[in-house]
């Protein structure tokens, strides 16, 4: 099999190229940053409506589509909302526009969990769940994901759509670093009255998820929710970093309204959604549908991400 994987040279990429590969494929990895110099490693063209893959395209049987643009807080609103477009939308669509001209089987499509919503009251997530999504980026995923269902429905080429919650390692970017940061600084954090449940996924079952789309016949035209299946407090969460990290986590309770209206008065509630509210996924059909097992816990994932952090 001959795969186009987009984004390779970034946090989900760079392990789905090792794993993809290490099942004898033939993977063409694209990356507008590209660092290896190898036969298999190209520099890709912009994610933008103008982009010529059709090159790269010649003799590929799934497209893998991992490369988007994500938050970045340094930039305004307007040139976030513009970037949004131009790469996740339109950018997405132009390469799966040249995909099914080069008579691709199969396009797989990784969104976001954020396009289901920002947190869960009650009902987990599942794929049956209305779209709600909280911000631009979410926004951007859904309308992907809506324009490639309208380009590929009635035609030959099939479409994998997967929305993964937060992806975790010891070097993940965003969020997560930053709680690493805090959790390794060994600072007091206020999540000892906090019960909440978060889905998250291990970047090593993610990247097997992946995997496992790319050619399992029962992927196709499908939509996946996934998580590593089991929910985590904040409080449990930061206590697994700090094990790995060998240090004592040190968690004072405060009321979550307190926490809520701080958060709210410093412009954080966000961030106080993101820590300590719930967001849970119901990923049964993941397993029922693929039987696909998770290849770590996340109790295993997160000791280990707490553990390889501290010796980065």
């Amino acid at each position: 099999m001959k795969i186009l994987l987009t984004g390779a040279n970034g946090f989900v990429g760079r392990s789905l190229a090792q794993v993809l590969r290490s099942d004898d494929d033939k993977v063409i990895c694209c990356s507008r940053n590209a660092v290896e110099q190898d036969a298999d490693f190209v520099v890709s063209p912009s994610l933008n409506a103008e982009a010529d893959w059709q090159t790269l395209l010649f003799g590929v049987d799934v497209v893998v589509h991992v490369a988007g643009k994500a938050h970045n807080l340094t930039e305004s609103k307007v040139i976030a909302q513009r970037g949004f477009k131009e790469v996740n939308v339109e950018g997405t669509l132009r390469l799966a526009e040249q995909a099914l001209v080069a008579n691709v089987k199969r396009f797989v499509f990784i969104s976001s969990i954020g396009v289901n919503g920002l947190s869960t009251s009650g009902k987990a997530f599942d794929e049956s769940s209305p779209v709600a999504p909280h911000a631009d980026y979410a926004e951007s995923k859904l309308e992907a994901e809506q324009r490639l269902r309208a380009l590929t429905q009635g035609s030959s080429m099939e479409l994998v759509i997967i929305r993964p919650p937060l992806v975790y390692a010891a070097h993940a970017p965003g969020n997560f670093q930053r709680l690493l940061k805090v959790v390794i600084a060994g600072v007091p954090l206020p999540f000892a009255m906090i019960n909440n449940q978060r889905s998250m996924i291990a970047l090593e079952n993610l990247v097997d998820f992946i995997r496992v789309c790319v050619k399992h016949p029962n992927a196709a035209n499908n939509l996946f929710l996934v998580s590593d299946g089991e929910d985590l407090s904040i409080g449990e969460i930061v206590t697994l970093l700090s094990r790995g990290m060998e240090k004592r986590v040190r968690l004072i309770a405060i009321p979550p309204r307190i926490l809520s209206l701080g958060a709210t008065l410093l412009g954080r509630r966000t961030m106080y959604e993101q820590l300590c509210g719930s967001l849970v996924i119901d990923s049964s059909k993941s397993r029922s549908a693929l039987g696909w097992i998770p290849v770590v816990s996340p109790q295993q994932a997160l000791f280990e991400a707490g553990r390889k952090f501290k010796s980065l």
